[in-house]
């Protein structure tokens, strides 16, 4: 099973035998390599945390293989406006792989190290999330509306411009509550975790909006960017009024002890990563690595399109004066020729023995046959000029 980078840090000292020894049974599934407080990672009994364990480990094997196809087959993207999603969408692929990994920090027990690893990420991962959404809704909708697409950097400055003043807010918090008051990490209410989070909440409803407004462009394929930009920030604000929900009331309201909270955390973070997955980030990429459409010949056979329109103009125009004139000259010469041939086969050889009156082979040689260059510069009619005047 694959396993992100925070999740190795996380239970490094474990299997290096840093954790301390415990008298009690382990549960059963884990091995005597993997001491707690790590054993919600393979206790069988606790099954919510195997299924999130697994599905953690394979959204984030699946942000990194999306993201390197995306690194390798660059350099196809020829096109401004494809390339302009990329860097947002890189940025959003690490932000998912961070979602998962964090997930892994809600199935160990607390300790207050732990703690403020939870209170820190938590906001900033989906600050990242959401504001990679609201850039991307920013690109889309200037080029439904036929605009210019922004530059892939000046996208990923914007998202991570973004981002930083949730780590300000998250910083501010944990400065105030732990350093200054000195009140335990793990110890906080919910309201306060909620309030911490208003400025995702934010940025989540602005790319809603701005993922509107792309819906109801002129260019169809952006269109259909932004409806499944739309779809994923729709889905996202469901699963957070979702999880407020619950956080905030469901557990007085079903009687349930504040460890549920860690698992409603870490169903959350799991469902958000594979939301973002399906509903943007494949989408997104299959439309940045698709290659431009061929031009297509037009169908002379299909009467119901309108024919194609030739221009008109007649030849003489693309044939220079003395080119004409050359021609012109020629042609005379040749009726000359011709007719002075007539003549003498008129006079002498009209009989030829015993065989009767037959037309000499100079006669039928020379009979006048106009070219196909003549017949184009008189437009279609026979001269009828058989002598050229002397000048």
């Amino acid at each position: 099973m694959p396993f992100s980078p925070m999740f190795l840090l996380l239970i490094l000292p474990a299997l290096v035998g840093c954790g301390s020894s415990q008298d009690k049974a382990l549960p059963r599934g884990c091995g005597s390599f993997l001491q707690r407080p790590y054993t919600a990672l393979c206790d069988l009994e606790v099954v919510w945390g195997v299924v999130v364990e697994a599905a953690a480990g394979g959204g984030a094997l699946a942000a990194l293989l999306l993201g390197l196809v995306l690194l390798c087959r660059l350099r196809r993207v020829s096109e401004a406006e494809k390339r302009g999603g990329v860097g947002p969408l890189l940025l959003l692929l690490l932000g998912v792989v961070g979602l998962c990994g964090l997930s892994f920090a809600y199935l160990i027990e607390r300790d207050e190290r732990l703690c403020i690893v939870r209170r820190a990420l938590w906001g900033v991962l989906f600050a990242l999330c959401f504001s990679c959404l609201l850039a991307q809704g920013v690109r889309l909708r200037r080029l439904a509306r036929g605009g210019r697409s922004p530059s892939g950097c000046a996208l990923a400055g914007l998202a991570l411009g973004l981002t930083l003043v949730q780590g300000i807010v998250a910083a501010e918090w944990l400065l105030l509550t732990v350093a200054r008051q000195g009140q335990p990490a793990c110890h906080f209410l919910p309201l306060d975790f909620a309030l911490a989070c208003s400025y995702v909440l934010v940025l989540l409803l602005v790319a809603l909006v701005a993922s509107g407004c792309a819906t109801c462009g002129k260019t169809r394929p952006w269109r259909c960017s932004g409806a499944w930009l739309f779809v994923s920030c729709l889905a996202s604000v469901l699963l957070w009024a979702a999880w407020l929900g619950f956080y905030l009331y469901g557990n007085a309201a079903l009687g349930l002890s504040s460890d549920w909270d860690d698992a409603a955390h870490a169903v959350t973070l799991v469902a958000q990563a594979w939301l973002l997955l399906l509903l943007h980030a494949s989408p997104e990429a299959h439309a940045c690595l698709r290659p431009p459409p061929q031009p297509s010949a037009p169908d002379y056979f299909d009467t119901s399109q309108a024919p194609p329109r030739l221009r008109e103009a007649s030849f003489d125009e693309d044939i220079p004066l003395s080119h004409r004139q050359f021609v012109e000259n020629q042609a005379f010469s040749f009726d000359d020729s011709n007719a002075g041939d007539a003549a003498a086969a008129r006079s002498g050889g009209q009989r030829n023995g015993s065989t009767g009156t037959r037309p000499s082979a100079p006669f039928r040689s020379n009979v006048y046959q106009p070219t196909e260059m003549t017949m184009i510069l008189n437009g279609g009619a026979v001269s009828t000029r058989w002598k050229r005047t002397a000048c």
